[in-house]
């Protein structure tokens, strides 16, 4: 059935979360583009909806559509593939809490499993261990004043936190908040820039000049396969 005609706030309410339907937009395998296990063969679990409209977004296709699965089943499809690293990821996953139940399924049945989350949303209940991947919303997003800043205090030191650089306006405010909460001394700080807005020379630049220990990172999926969905 396709779920873009049911709202996510009425799928069965009266349901336990572990029982819920989520809402996918595609499950796939391909090789990790980001984070400190770029490079990996993994299976992306990618959920539907997103609260937030970063203007450089682009996987905006995952914000309606999509259909209904079950976790069994999405555990079903994850098995049949041979990697063993598992990134769920969206839209924002966390606007479904049926994600939660599913994450730890995940990690039960032996995967390295990775949360790519906008940081908007409350992480207090994730799993401790998933390796958590938050996007800070930079100025240049339109979605800064989004950022839930009492996230950074359940962070793990084995999780990360990503910037996305449009302008040196958006590097500038990065650098003043890797400032203020020792954002370097604490997690690994990536910074990627965004597509056809900054040359990537410039952000290295940048990265080179800066006091902070960050860390610059290029979408290796898509100096491989593009824009392409699925990869």
């Amino acid at each position: 059935m396709e779920a873009k005609t049911i709202p996510l706030t009425e799928l069965d309410k009266s349901q336990d979360s572990a029982t819920k339907p989520l809402r996918l937009t595609e499950i796939f395998c391909s090789l990790q583009g980001e984070s400190n296990t770029v490079g990996w063969p993994t299976v992306f679990v990618r959920l539907t909806g997103c609260p937030l409209r970063c203007v450089y977004c682009d996987t905006a296709y995952a914000f309606t559509g999509g259909t209904r699965w079950h976790q069994q089943k999405i555990l079903d499809e994850v098995a049949s593939h041979p990697a063993r690293h598992v990134c769920v990821t969206g839209g924002e996953p966390l606007a479904q809490p049926a994600v939660h139940p599913l994450l730890s399924a995940l990690c039960d049945q032996g995967y390295h499993v990775s949360l790519e989350t906008s940081g908007a949303l409350d992480i207090a209940r994730v799993d401790r261990r998933v390796h958590i991947v938050m996007d800070l919303k930079t100025p240049h997003s339109g979605e800064v004043d989004r950022n839930h800043w009492d996230n950074l205090k359940y962070l793990k030191s084995s999780d990360e936190i990503k910037f996305v650089i449009a302008n040196r306006e958006d590097f500038a405010w990065m650098e003043s908040v890797v400032g203020e909460f020792n954002l370097d001394q604490r997690n690994l700080v990536i910074c990627s820039p965004v597509a056809d807005q900054i040359e990537p020379r410039t952000l290295a630049e940048w990265v080179l000049a800066s006091k902070h220990h960050l860390r610059m990172q290029l979408q290796l999926h898509k100096v491989i396969w593009g824009n392409e969905p699925g990869h």
